[in-house]
């Protein structure tokens, strides 16, 4: 079977969706300052993608055993990597472009991005001053000639390639960029204009304090940069802990192998081979020349210099019409279901139900699945707080959490170190559900249940501009099951039958499949049938497959999906009656959730889950069921102001070109309708 016909590459999707992020840096509608942070993001997306999928990739290019080569939806590997690189190079000229025309719109506002050839004699000053007192202490720079070997280069990190010529003779040195210290841009004092300067071109101008020591009749600095293979090889040594396996993992990730080296197109010859032998750039590996400057990451902090109108209008966070300060939330839930619909409503409201659980005298559990934290997590200190009120603290950290393994190793210390019974992961899955569980005494045989199932995780941080749901509910037939999803993580693989929740790698996948199955009896037998999915990414192959299977029967079909979507669209055999479309806009839209018409009788669905493989085989997730009328009617209104946007949205058609979606009536964008949608619900109580 030739694939390539029944599934859009996974990959090339993925950069089609990093190209819809480059849109909006394009799109002269957004505010000046996002522009240039969608940029950044694009950059940041970009990176990922080279230490992950690339990667990936590029292993099995480099596998002995042909015949066991992963067939990409129909691309063989070096085919592939061809595509992808030539794609990537693309987007990396659009970006450069675009940054280039960003740059002189800021000087329409009076805010100009100098380098070291512009300065005043008094930038002059100030900037050797900073350097002196901010930079210098902080500066490593390596001599390739005194190294026994060339210098390991970390992958993130911006170097300055420097060439110092006296004569016939010629020195190179590496300059790590320091960040970490002094930030990326350098606000100088305000002079009729604003100027800001990249830390890079600080460098450049203090070359000379630098390298006093040493004699040239020239230098030059150009900047580079590296990104390496993010896998994780875990050992087999049944004397270590997981904890261990994953600590020598991630040394050896630190040690990967390049896979990406962008570098300054105007690069001296003999500088670029020094390093690209030195390094050990192969054919396999993606040079990429670019402009004078890399990591463009570091323009999500870009900063507003300008005023607030260069920036998204706030939005500010509305309350829970359930929810106030002076009352319990376990008060709340235990008389209804509440649904938190973040960053709308506040993140902290999740907090503040740990607090409380914290300092009740009826709480006598709580049990948490962490995923990704913040670098200072309020979650922490509340389940901190909680053990040390003599509560029964469980928490599942997932060690595997990929670029996240080093700070879930350094909470799972720090909670050890409380006496916290942490469980970190369970063996041969990754635990992604969002899940909470409180366990308290409210006088009856047996301790009341409540729990919070979300689609995201609990991060502060990300909880400001991603979209999720989270439920609170104490609604015996979720969270019974909840309870049985923890025994499941405390002792992996027994078995637990659920009948509400849909549990990967048990019952998600059997269980949507159910779900549609349902939907196609129903247009067989001439009734009205139809369902709507909005998720991230779509690229299981069975999954696609039953979405094929319920379009030739005549259901319909609407998906949201905001990355990877690798279904076939536009084919008249395959998929006819489905529609697909994707919102890039100020926040990002990460709630999982779904709604089957059941001939009208619908069912509501929240889930930690995509309609991805690992998600639904190798990962423990959680789908959980909607049973509130209330919240059943808001997951629709929202699902339908998502659907008439036609601003930020894009179609899949059959090439994933991004074409905007062009619809009749007034201009919608619907992360502006849903803030208003979430005020009016307020407004009612």
């Amino acid at each position: 079977m030739d694939l390539s016909k029944r599934y859009f590459n996974r990959d090339i999707s993925w950069l089609q969706f990093n190209e819809r992020v480059l849109q909006e840096a394009d799109n002269p509608d957004v505010p000046l300052i996002e522009r240039i942070r969608f940029l950044g993001i694009h950059s940041n997306n970009m990176d990922e993608f080279f230490r992950v999928r690339y990667s990936s990739i590029r292993r099995l290019t480099l596998s002995e055993d042909k015949l066991q080569l992963e067939d990409l939806e129909g691309y063989k590997p070096s085919k592939l990597l061809k595509k992808l690189t030539e794609m990537v190079t693309y987007q990396q000229e659009k970006s450069q472009a675009i940054y280039e025309h960003l740059q002189e719109e800021l000087k329409g506002h009076d805010i100009e991005i100098v380098d070291e050839r512009d300065l005043t004699v008094k930038q002059s000053e100030y900037i050797r001053k900073h350097f002196r007192e901010r930079i210098s202490p902080a500066l490593t720079k390596l001599m390739l000639s005194q190294a026994p070997e060339f210098p390991y280069l970390r992958d993130k990190s911006i170097f300055l390639a420097v060439r110092l010529v006296q004569g016939k003779d010629e020195q190179y040195s590496i300059i790590e960029v320091p960040t970490g210290v002094a930030g990326r841009f350098i606000t100088l004092p305000k002079y009729g204009k604003q100027f800001i300067m990249y830390l890079d071109d600080v460098l450049r101008h203090n070359l000379d304090s630098i390298f006093y020591i040493f004699k040239y009749d020239s230098i030059e600095a150009h900047t580079v940069k590296i990104t390496r293979d993010a896998e994780i090889s875990l050992d087999d040594d049944v004397s270590k802990s997981f904890l261990e396996k994953v600590q020598v993992g991630l040394a050896h990730r630190r040690e990967g192998d390049p896979v990406r080296f962008v570098f300054d197109r105007t690069i001296g010859d003999q500088t670029l081979q020094v390093l690209v032998k030195g390094l050990g750039i192969t054919e396999l590996d993606s040079l990429i020349p670019g402009g004078r400057y890399h990591n463009k990451k570091d323009l999500m902090r870009f900063p507003n210099v300008g005023g607030p109108q260069l920036e998204h209008e706030k939005l500010p966070q509305i309350p829970h019409p359930a929810l106030d300060l002076n009352r319990s939330i376990i008060e709340v839930v235990r008389k209804q279901d509440v649904m938190l619909f973040t960053p709308y409503h506040d993140f902290n409201n999740v907090i503040r139900l740990l607090r409380e659980a914290a300092i009740d005298p009826k709480v006598k559990v709580i049990k948490v699945t962490l995923y990704r934290l913040a670098d200072e997590s309020r979650i922490i200190s509340a389940l901190v707080n909680a053990a040390k009120n003599g509560k029964d603290v469980t928490v599942f950290i997932e060690l595997q959490a990929r670029f996240d393994e080093a700070n879930n190793i350094k909470w799972t210390n720090t909670l050890r170190s409380e006496g916290i019974k942490v469980v970190s992961g369970v063996p041969g899955l990754k635990v992604h559900s969002k899940l909470t569980l409180i366990r308290r005494d409210d006088g009856r045989e047996k301790l009341t249940d409540y729990c919070v199932v979300g689609t995201g995780n609990y991060h502060e941080g990300t909880a400001k501009v991603y979209t999720d749901y989270h439920l609170m509910t104490s609604d015996k037939r979720i969270a019974r099951e909840v309870r049985r999803v923890f025994q499941f993580i405390e002792t992996p693989y027994k078995h637990q039958k659920y009948k509400h929740l849909l549990v990967s790698p048990n019952s998600n996948r059997e269980g949507f499949y159910a779900l549609i199955d349902r939907e196609i009896e129903h247009a067989k037998a001439g009734r009205e049938a139809k369902f709507w999915v909005k998720i991230n990414s779509i690229s299981d192959h069975g999954m696609i497959e039953k979405l094929y299977e319920a379009s030739q029967a005549g259901v319909s079909i609407r998906l949201m999906v905001r990355g990877i979507n690798c279904l076939k669209l536009g084919d008249p055999e395959l998929s006819a009656n489905i529609e697909a479309m994707s919102i890039v806009d100020r926040f990002l839209e990460h709630t999982r959730a779904f709604c089957f018409h059941n001939n009208g009788a619908p069912e509501y669905f929240i889930s930690s889950a995509d309609w991805m493989t690992r998600n639904l085989n190798r990962r423990v997730e959680v789908t959980a069921p909607i049973y509130d009328p209330k919240i059943q009617r808001q997951l629709r209104d929202h699902f339908e102001i998502l659907w008439k946007d036609n601003t930020k949205s894009r179609i899949f058609d059959e090439n994933q070109s991004n074409q905007h979606r062009t619809l009749p009536g007034p201009k919608i964008r619907a992360q502006i309708e849903l803030h208003e949608y979430v005020r009016k619900q307020l407004l009612k109580g």
